[in-house]
């Protein structure tokens, strides 16, 4: 096995902290061609799709991506904006806004982004920051909710990059959030904001990715965090069992998902005179296609043709100040005992600079 070129090393050099958020990722473009590249990358992932290898290749490349990655890059185009995809731009934005937060609070902590599939890829990320001396690195995934199927795909990409490197740096990996106090209360938070400007609904809806049954059958525990989050939300906003739904989202193929299905359940809560419904996604961090497409576009017309009168969809934490805030409390928890702050390491750098004098010194002496 060859190893990758190590950068120069000095000895009694400081090291450095870094945060890699990290999430699924997004094609370069609202195109065809460039869609197929990022749902090839993305579908070809085993810790995505279970099914044998040899099998998934033929359905995956004979029937999938010719067919579906013209349709996916309309999907895609319906909410493009003039600075590129919704995801990547609320990523990168969070990434910058929680460098400041950790700067405010007295922090010499780098935080960068990057995507399990597509750009900027994480493997190209975790190279720069070698070269550039970071030797501790926390990963920060933007799913609060565990699943295999994502954070693990996320672990799995780390943990392969650093096989063929010798010199690894310290390593710590945030597994999930789903429970964490400053996540549910900006979620809450957000819901309330949006009720004190439009009103409140007939019911609150919140939607979370789907995954297959198999997965929770098997022992994945998402389907358990994703119940959690809901329930705490709930009792931060004084909601009744009556007042809320939980469902699932993005199904995908013949197999059984995780249900409720959203869709579905959006034109029988229609048919049952509901009137209106407030729709959230509290397991997305960032607006993406799912959220913008899929649900504020889609979702509100299979409510509103079902005879429902009214469809609010409620935007993911994106760049609110309580979540930056609340990300910012999620790091300082998981970099405990590491030096980050700003005075830690002023005096490392000062007690490496001493050890070089003596060391200079004790050669000329000797």
């Amino acid at each position: 096995m060859s190893f990758r070129q190590e950068p120069s090393f000095s000895h009694g050099t400081p090291a450095t902290t870094a945060v890699v958020l990290a999430n699924l990722g997004t094609p370069d473009a609202p195109t065809a061609s460039a869609v197929r590249v990022y749902l090839k990358q993305f579908l070809s992932d085993p810790r995505v799709v279970e099914i044998p290898r040899l099998i998934w290749w033929l359905i995956l490349n004979g029937i999938i991506l010719p067919f579906r990655s013209k349709q996916s890059a309309h999907k895609y185009a319906s909410i493009w904006t003039p600075e590129g995809s919704p995801l990547k731009l609320h990523t990168e934005k969070q990434a910058q806004l929680l460098q400041t937060a950790l700067s405010a609070r007295g922090h010499a902590i780098r935080v960068e982004y990057a995507m399990s599939y597509g750009n900027p890829p994480i493997p190209a990320l975790l190279d720069k920051l070698k070269a550039e001396g970071c030797d501790r690195i926390l990963v920060l995934p933007a799913y609060p909710q565990y699943s295999a199927t994502t954070t693990a795909s996320i672990f799995d990409t780390v943990f392969k990059h650093y096989t063929k490197v010798r010199n690894v740096p310290e390593l710590r990996l945030i597994k999930h959030y789903h429970d964490h106090d400053g996540y549910i209360a900006s979620l809450a938070e957000s819901v309330r904001a949006h009720w004190q400007q439009h009103g409140r609904p007939d019911k609150l809806v919140l939607s979370f990715h789907g995954v297959p049954k198999r997965t929770l059958l098997l022992g994945d525990i998402y389907h358990c965090e994703c119940y959690k989050t809901a329930r705490l939300m709930a009792t931060l906003l004084g909601l009744g069992k009556e007042d809320y739904l939980v469902t699932f989202q993005s199904r995908f193929g013949k197999a059984e998902w995780l249900q409720p299905y959203t869709a579905p359940t959006l034109e029988k809560l229609a048919h049952e005179g509901v009137k209106r419904v407030d729709v959230m996604c509290p397991g997305f961090t960032s607006d993406c296609l799912e959220t913008l497409e899929e649900i504020s576009m889609e979702a509100r017309t299979d409510f509103l043709t079902a005879g429902g009168k009214e469809f609010h969809y409620i935007a993911c934490l994106n760049e609110t100040p309580q979540w930056i805030e609340a990300m910012a409390d999620i790091v300082e928890q998981h970099t405990g005992g590491w030096p980050i702050s700003h005075d830690e390491q002023a005096a490392r750098r000062a007690d490496a600079e001493i050890g070089r004098m003596r060391a200079v010194e004790l050669g000329a002496k000797s």
